[in-house]
């Protein structure tokens, strides 16, 4: 499963320098239809901006070189006989929301009224996710066990390619204000609160996962959405988590 998750980073990232490439060849080709114009003492277009940025494919392609270097020798089984669409299998149309257009994000936001988890950039949505909650999603979690996702101010504070779901990256939770409510009611706060995938191994239909709210408190996505949020983000990013 760990190399399964290995693959699919791969495709994702390579889908992305594949599109790079293109734009690449699409404006020197525009730069050499500009030249006789040039000659003729005509002002030329302005060049146009090339997407997504250089940094940005660095990065991903560095967070590929890693996840999969990681793996290399722990299984041999062939990849070939695994169709890309299955990083989606238990998706269906609970997948949502990347942008073709693939900058990284300077923050998340969570709104768990509309459940959408937005990836930001200077104060614009780059990004957009469907997503599942705890199986108790109204109001802020306030002790270990409660079903409920969390809601304040918190970071990215782990990533785990090797999690019981496809992928996970672990939220701060609990903050100082978590631990003062959960004190206040002699209890404690609890933990362990990831974005992440669909289950490696589910004990329900894939229709149940994409219907409701089924999680012990984390924020849920569809594997093809979590292999763009894993790449779009970065441990220490600041989250908001909104009613």
């Amino acid at each position: 499963m760990s190399d399964w998750r290995a693959f699919c980073v791969a495709v994702a990232t390579a889908a992305s320098l594949l599109t790079f490439t293109a734009t690449v060849a699409q404006d020197s080709n525009s730069v050499a239809d500009v030249a006789p114009a040039e000659q003729a003492g005509v002002t030329p277009p302005a060049a146009p901006v090339i997407s997504p940025p250089m940094a940005v494919e660095a990065a991903a392609a560095g967070e590929t070189a890693a996840l999969m270097g990681s793996q290399a020798a722990a299984s041999t089984a062939p990849l070939a006989t695994l169709p890309v669409a299955a990083a989606a299998a238990t998706s269906g149309a609970f997948a949502g929301g990347g942008s073709g257009h693939f900058e990284l994000a300077d923050r998340v936001v969570v709104r768990k009224s509309t459940r959408k988890l937005l990836l930001m950039r200077a104060d614009r949505v780059v990004a957009e996710y469907p997503i599942r909650l705890g199986l108790n999603p109204v109001g802020p979690k306030e002790r270990e066990g409660d079903f409920r996702t969390p809601e304040g101010s918190y970071w990215l504070a782990r990533r785990n390619q090797s999690s019981d779901f496809f992928l996970s990256i672990e939220v701060s939770y609990p903050n100082d204000n978590d631990r003062s409510r959960a004190q206040r009611r002699r209890a404690a706060p609890g933990g362990s609160i990831m974005i992440h995938g669909q289950p490696n191994f589910p004990r329900k239909p894939a229709d149940y996962y994409v219907r409701n709210d089924w999680t012990d408190g984390c924020i849920a996505v569809s594997n093809s959405d979590m292999v763009d949020i894993w790449l779009r983000t970065r441990v220490g990013l600041p989250i908001e988590i909104r009613p």
